[in-house]
Parts: C-alpha cells; sequence; structure tokens
C-alpha cells in the first residue's frame, strides 16, 4: 500500500490546528489570555524579587533575572528590562502583600478564558462556576508560579557559583534549559489535566504537554532572528506603548500554540461522550 510522504503526512495534521486557529473565539480567548498576562506580568515580578531575595542577594537575584530576561523575552523589552543600571525592574520590600493579592486576582483572568476554551475542544457543554473556576485557578496558580519560582531559583543557584571565566554564560543558559523545558512541560500537562471541566486522559495530555513544551523553547530561537524588524515597527507605531504591546503579542502567540496543543489532544475524543457512554 503507497503511503503519502511525510511532508504531505505532518500537512495533514497540521490542517485541523490551521481550522482551528481561523475560529473567532479562539481568538477572543487568546486575546483575553494575553491581556491577563499584560495585567500579571509586573506583580509576578514584584513577588519574584521578594521570594528570590530571601534565599539569595540582591546581585545574585539580579544576574538570574537577566539571564532569564534574555531567554525568554524579545528584542527590546529584554534590553528594557535588564538595563544595566536594573531601574527598570520593580524596587520594594521582601514581602509585598499587595503584589501578592495583585498577582493572585490577575493571574486567576489567565485561567478563566482558558478554561473556557479547554472545555470546548474538549466537548465538554457546561464550565465551573465563577467560584470553582477561581478556586481551580488559585490551585493552578501556586503550583505553577512554585515551579516558576523553582527555575529561577535553579538560575540563581548557578549564578551565583558560576562566576569569572570565559564560558560563564554558556553555563548559564544550559542550566536554565536543563531547568526550563521540564518545568514548562509540567506547567502545561496541569493546565492541560486539571483545568477542563472533566477528565482528559493521560494518553492524550502528556504528549501534548511535552510537545507544546519543545514549541515553546523553539519559539524563543525563532523569535531571536523574526523579532527584530517587527520590532522596530513595533517601536515606530505604539512609541512608550511599546513594551506593552510586545507583551500582548508574546502572550497571545504563545496563547495561540497552547490552545493548539489542547485541540490536538482533544481531537477526535470528545470527554462528554466518553463520560455518557
Amino acid at each position: 500500500m503507497h503511503h503519502p510522504a511525510l511532508p504531505v503526512r505532518i500537512l495533514r495534521a497540521l490542517v485541523p490546528t490551521f481550522r482551528y486557529w481561523a475560529q473567532t473565539e479562539v481568538h477572543v480567548y487568546a486575546f483575553s489570555i494575553a491581556a491577563n498576562v499584560l495585567l500579571s506580568f509586573f506583580p509576578f515580578l514584584i513577588v519574584s524579587m521578594s521570594v528570590a531575595r530571601v534565599f539569595f542577594n540582591q546581585k545574585t537575584t539580579l544576574a538570574a533575572l537577566d539571564v532569564v530576561f534574555r531567554d525568554y523575552l524579545p528584542g527590546a523589552l529584554s534590553q528594557f528590562l535588564h538595563s544595566d543600571a536594573h531601574n527598570n525592574l520593580p524596587q520594594g520590600k521582601p514581602f509585598q502583600l499587595v503584589s501578592i493579592v495583585l498577582l493572585l486576582f490577575t493571574a486567576n483572568g489567565i485561567f478563566e478564558p482558558l478554561e473556557v476554551a479547554l472545555n470546548k475542544v474538549w466537548g465538554l457543554p457546561k464550565n465551573r462556576s465563577y467560584l470553582r473556576n477561581q478556586l481551580m485557578s488559585l490551585g493552578l496558580i501556586f503550583a505553577c508560579g512554585g515551579l516558576a519560582m523553582l527555575s529561577l531559583g535553579i538560575t540563581a543557584l548557578n549564578t551565583q557559583s558560576v562566576a569569572g571565566n570565559s564560558v560563564e554564560a554558556f553555563i548559564k543558559l544550559f542550566f536554565l534549559k536543563i531547568a526550563a523545558v521540564p518545568l514548562a512541560v509540567i506547567i502545561l500537562f496541569l493546565v492541560y489535566r486539571f483545568l477542563p471541566n472533566g477528565k482528559p486522559p493521560l494518553h492524550r495530555v502528556i504528549p501534548a504537554a511535552i510537545g507544546v513544551g519543545l514549541l515553546l523553547e523553539l519559539l524563543k530561537y525563532v523569535n531571536r532572528f523574526a523579532w527584530p524588524p517587527f520590532d522596530d515597527k513595533i517601536a515606530r507605531e505604539y512609541g512608550v506603548f511599546r513594551y506593552s504591546v510586545t507583551l500582548i503579542f508574546v502572550g497571545f502567540i504563545v496563547s495561540m500554540l497552547v490552545l493548539a496543543g489542547a485541540e490536538w489532544s482533544a481531537r477526535g475524543y470528545k470527554l462528554f461522550k466518553k463520560e455518557a457512554e
């Protein structure tokens, strides 16, 4: 029996995802998530710095954040946040209660549209109540935030232990990569598995989390080549708002990839049908 060539099979597998991306409601979900990422970013940064300073000194904390910014954020936004004087980073006391409360409120907003989107792809007709969604979101915030802090801590430990040699930057980045990819996969697994108002099967969720985690890592390298001309256009068009717009665009792209992974994992498998049988 003749089998189609590999590129043809890949294209056939991607066509349903492109159709999913073309749906208007998917863009609504992604932009809603991205807007809440923007609102959550600086409160999360303040909380991260406050917690990190409990375990590390100011210099180590800033050095670790510099490595993370250069790796995760595109172009000018990364440069803005890791300026030599670090005067663009939030400054404050070791414990920021207001920032924690603000972070919890805004981060919960990320999981509301995400739950609705995941319920849709899995064929779940009913969303959680607002209170139940907030409780689930709170649990995911602590779990995902804890993993993000663990990644920052690993980077800070490495930054603290490696200094003054020609391969310092490479070693820092190497340890960050070792920590970042598995932690991203775990965060995606938690979201895909527990956020929908049902029980997605593990054999569908785990491959999706791994695949999207690797795609998000690949996205960093794509950004390094594709983002600079786009960033110049953003600077001309949006001026002082360029950094907010950058966060919105990055949040939107990441959200679309996360939703694509959910669509792929749920393709041909509708939970409400399975649960009714």
